[in-house]
């Protein structure tokens, strides 16, 4: 029994080992059918664009993996909202040098021209012949002689058309015959804090000619006090667009423009202390273009008289308040008139005096010197009247002035 039991195992077991051995001959057979079948359907599949061949002498990453270690020159087109902004308007800006006059030596009085500062302009007018350039008062201030450095290096003399310290603005002239690219100036009245802002100025003077950087428009209402005389006391108030692009000595004057390439803006100053960054201010370009108009027509800024020198009541010892100005306890703020009032002044006529308190004009509140002066600039025109409230000797009164042109200095 046992005997055929292991005879009938191992018939089977060879049986099983026969046809496990023809199932692998016929599919190593079917194997290479099919392969030569591709092989020669290869190139007919290929033209028919059903599969990609590598052709011969072309780079293959699967034949060669370290093909892919190596970094290989790429030339690639990069165009932003940023670039073409940029592209615009760069040609646009220029250098503004400011050069004075020094003697040579103690011993003569022989003089030489002497660079006494670098800053930037926008081109913003080609007309007649004559290209128009934007730039700061302070970029020019005390300059005998004004030369302009093209974007291709060309410098060319340029004319003072008119100029206004408080505005900090001014207008220069020069022949257009080499100027290629005039800036289209914007609408500032549409930025919202937080929108894209290109600075582009010559930052450090003309080694860095036009160089662009960029951030956000940071606020839209910026008053930035200004000391002319460095007195202590702030003369004027300059109402600013803020932005943490990058802006340095030497960008002044310069264009800050918005995603379409236009000027919404002309960098002016920046807070430089340490620990400090960030905080760089530009005119609005709407404000600008009012006071550029008046610049080139009349040479300067008519500004509406009073004919009072403020001072600011917060500046004068409290003392003072009780015993010499009588206030009563609400006044906290206003303006002191610390001039003898001239009789034949606009302030004269109308009756007030010397160490009366002005604290209201048209009925806005009055806090200092510099508010007084940026709204009669901003609100009144010669041969407008003002109201004027004021305390004396501890009583509230008003006078109705009849403003006049301000005289020449």
């Amino acid at each position: 029994m046992g005997f055929y039991d292991d005879l009938t195992h191992v018939e089977r077991k060879n049986r099983r080992g026969a046809g496990v051995g023809r199932t692998i001959m016929t599919s190593v057979t079917s194997a290479v059918i099919g392969g030569m079948v591709v092989l020669l359907t290869l190139p007919t599949l290929s033209n028919a664009g059903y599969i990609n061949m590598v052709k011969p002498g072309a780079s293959n990453v699967m034949s060669n993996p370290t093909a892919n270690l190596f970094a290989k020159p790429v030339s690639v087109r990069v165009d932003t909202g940023t670039v073409d902004a940029v592209k615009k308007v760069e040609n646009a800006v220029v250098g503004v040098i400011n050069i004075g006059r020094s003697r040579t030596n103690w011993m003569n009085s022989n003089t030489q021209d002497v660079e006494q500062g670098e800053g930037s302009g926008v081109i913003f007018e080609k007309k007649n012949g004559k290209a128009h350039i934007i730039t700061n008062y302070h970029v020019i201030d005390q300059a005998q002689k004004l030369e302009i450095a093209l974007p291709t290096g060309e410098k060319v003399e340029a004319k003072i058309l008119g100029a206004d310290m408080y505005a900090d603005l001014a207008v220069l002239e020069i022949d257009g015959a080499k100027v290629s690219t005039v800036a289209e100036l914007g609408d500032s009245s549409t930025l919202q804090v937080g929108e894209p802002a290109i600075a582009i100025g010559n930052p450090l003077g003309m080694k860095f000619s036009r160089t662009v950087t960029q951030g956000i428009i940071s606020s839209l209402e910026r008053s930035m006090p200004m000391d002319f005389n460095e007195d202590g006391q702030d003369d004027w108030e300059l109402d600013v667009l803020q932005t943490d692009a990058a802006i340095n000595p030497g960008n002044s004057g310069g264009a800050l423009v918005n995603i379409q390439g236009q000027v919404i803006g002309i960098n002016t100053l920046k807070i430089s202390k340490e620990g400090v960054e960030g905080l760089g201010f530009a005119l609005p370009i709407n404000d600008v273009k009012a006071i550029v108009s008046e610049l080139m027509d009349k040479g300067k800024l008519e500004r509406s008289y009073l004919g009072v020198q403020p001072f600011d009541l917060t500046n004068v010892p409290r003392y003072n308040w009780k015993e010499t100005l009588n206030l009563p306890d609400e006044v906290q703020a206003g303006v002191v008139i610390q001039n003898e009032i001239g009789k034949f002044s606009p302030a004269g006529e109308a009756g007030l005096k010397q160490y009366d308190v002005i604290v209201k004009l048209d009925g806005k509140e009055i806090n200092t010197g510099a508010q007084l002066r940026k709204f009669l600039t901003l609100n009144k025109k010669p041969g407008d009247s003002v109201e004027v409230t004021y305390y004396r000797d501890g009583f509230k009164k008003t006078a109705n002035v009849k403003l006049t042109k301000t005289p020449e200095q």
